[in-house]
Formats: structure tokens, sequence, C-alpha cells
């Protein structure tokens, strides 16, 4: 059970708070390129940070955004630097949380197994530059003066020393147009093994409604695949059952571990009522030792993540086959398990 508990965790500063009002430039997109950026933008940036040559960390900051009243975010942008291996962006409403602006080492994904629901993840971002636009009438409600939290996992695979930085931008949407609340969906599976010099592939199907997740009115707007270096491919099928016909909607070709692709929907997507996600990952093992689950940029995962409306959490979700066959999301799955899926750091 160790073991599962262990694999099921996601693998001095100067911070630049701020306000600008977009609306031309170089943030406006063409007629026929990606969304346009519009709207008042929030700034926080972690780091510039100092990495030396094979150094791996998880490194978090809290810091407050400078928005003076309540706003509903309608994009995000993440743009990662040298060295980042993935960064999530965290909305903070613990009451006790302080502000730390120096990046500080952080569990992995603790914010989104926080039991409190008072910390939910609002981005996962492992491309250089990843632009989240919300569906329209969707965003994520933020509090005058919002904490935020920025957890950054970073590795150095060079023979020299990098400086690891991060920006994430908020943009603000009319309030009078938003209806609906936006969440996500991180769900994946540590049944991974996968033999020195050999490929393999990991086939997984979670139900969510035996994680006692309802999930019956969520519609998905985009979705994105995880793996680490070995992966070679990702993809992600809604399915009525396990041996049902497969409603494909994640394939992309190719798929690129290091930037890979958000495939957003629109029309969104709907999972069938009991039903659940058929989801696949191949690997090329090449190196002389065998692999496992772990969140160590040197491990391996099958993951993906998926935003959603209307809201009903964010929720960390796993189905393992080698581990009794189960299905459990946090943090519904309750103190006993969830806890031990977020152990303290070591």
């Amino acid at each position: 059970m160790r073991r599962f508990v262990l694999a099921c965790v996601l693998c001095s500063s100067l911070i630049a708070c701020g306000k600008s009002n977009t609306g031309g430039g170089d943030d406006q997109a063409s007629p026929d390129g990606p969304p346009a950026i519009t709207g008042d933008k929030y700034s926080l940036s972690w780091g510039p940070v100092l990495v030396h040559a094979g150094e791996e960390n998880t490194q978090c900051i809290v810091v407050k955004l400078s928005n003076p009243a309540a706003i509903k975010v309608h994009q995000l942008h993440n743009t990662l630097g040298d060295g980042s291996h993935h960064v999530i962006v965290y909305k903070d409403d613990d009451p006790a949380a302080v502000e730390n602006t120096t990046p500080t080492d952080c569990q992995p994904f603790a914010g989104a197994l926080n039991l409190s629901g008072m910390v939910a993840p609002m981005m996962i971002t492992q491309k250089k530059d990843d632009l989240l636009t919300l569906p329209d009438g969707v965003a994520y409600t933020l509090a005058a003066n919002q904490m935020i939290r920025i957890e950054m996992h970073f590795i150095n695979t060079t023979d020299s020393d990098i400086m690891a930085h991060e920006t994430s931008d908020f943009y603000a949407a009319d309030p009078a147009t938003i209806q609906n609340e936006a969440s996500i969906l991180f769900i994946g599976s540590p049944d991974i093994n996968i033999p020195a010099n050999q490929t393999a592939t990991v086939h997984q199907y979670f139900t969510p409604s035996r994680a006692n997740l309802d999930l019956t009115t969520a519609k998905f707007f985009a979705i994105t695949g995880h793996t680490h270096h070995l992966g070679t491919n990702v993809t992600v099928a809604t399915k009525m059952t396990s041996g049902g016909t497969s409603t494909m909607i994640y394939q992309p070709n190719p798929f690129v571990w290091s930037e890979p692709e958000t495939v957003t929907h629109s029309p969104e997507f709907t999972v069938p009522t009991g039903g659940g996600f058929d989801f696949e990952c191949d690997y090329n093992n090449t190196t002389s030792a065998a692999v496992k689950f772990g969140e160590s940029a040197n491990d391996e995962m099958c993951f993906f993540w998926a935003y959603y409306f209307p809201s009903k959490g964010s929720h960390v979700c796993v189905h393992s086959d080698s581990y009794g066959n189960v299905d459990i999301c946090c943090p519904d799955a309750g103190p006993t398990l969830c806890n031990k899926l977020n152990p303290p750091p070591n």
C-alpha cells in the first residue's frame, strides 16, 4: 500500500505583481489564429531561481494578486523558462494562508489534495508558452487580492547551471457575461513498470461513479496528456463501459511529452452516464534499468488533466488494476486515503 501511496503523488526570488490593460499589439490574435487575449491583466512571477546541473526539485510561492476587487478570470497565460518540468497555478482560499514570495521546497500536488477544498488548481502547464481560454460564460472567480499558490517542478538535465523562472497572467472578463465556474479533473494510474530497453503500454479505464464522483452535468472543454521523457503517446476516450465503443477525445499526432498538446473541444464533450474515461500511454525505455511510476522526471507517469464546468470542485483521481481494481478520487475518498496520498516531504 505504501508503494501505491507514494506513487500517487504528483510529480531568493523576485516576485513581480502588476496590472495592465490589454487591447492591442502583440496580444491580439489574427482572425485565423488562437483566441485574442483581452481584459484587465494581473501578473505574478515565480523566481528566477538558480538551478545547478543535475538538480531537481519542487518549490512553491504563495502571493497576493494585485486585483483590488473580485474578478472573473476567463483566460490564463503561463510562460515557463529553462528547466521547468511543469507548473501548477492554484487559487488559495485558506484563511490561514500566509504570503511567502521566496520559492520554498513543497510537496508536489499537495494543493490539489487539500482536503479542505480551499486550495484548488486553476491551470497546469508543461509547455513553455501556454494560453488557456475558457468557453463563453465560464470563468474562475477570484476574491479581491486573491491569494495564489504557484508550484514549480524543475529539473536541470544540462551540465551547466541555469536560471528557472515562470510568469502567470490572469485576464479578467466582464462579470455580467459569466454564468459558470470552471474546475480541473486530474486522472491517471500508478500501474507503470517498463522493463529496461523495452517498449510498454499502460491501458486503464476510470469510472467516476465508482469513485463517488458525479459528472453527469460536467462539460469538458480542454484536455492535456502527461508523461515523462520515455512517453511516446497518450490517448484518451470516453466509453459507456470498459469494453464499449470509444469516442476519442485526445489523440495528438504526434504526442510530444515535453510540449504536450492541449486539445480544446467546442462544443464541449461529456462522459456517458455510468461510463468513464479509457486512457492509454505508450513508452520506449531506452535506459538499462526498469522504470516505474513516480513524481521525479526520471520516473514515469500516465495522467491527463481535463478542464470542465459547471464546477463540482477539483479532483485528483486514480485507477489501478495492480492494487485491487480500484477507482478513487480525492478529496472525495476521505481523509484515511487522501492523507496517505499526500505524505509530508522527506
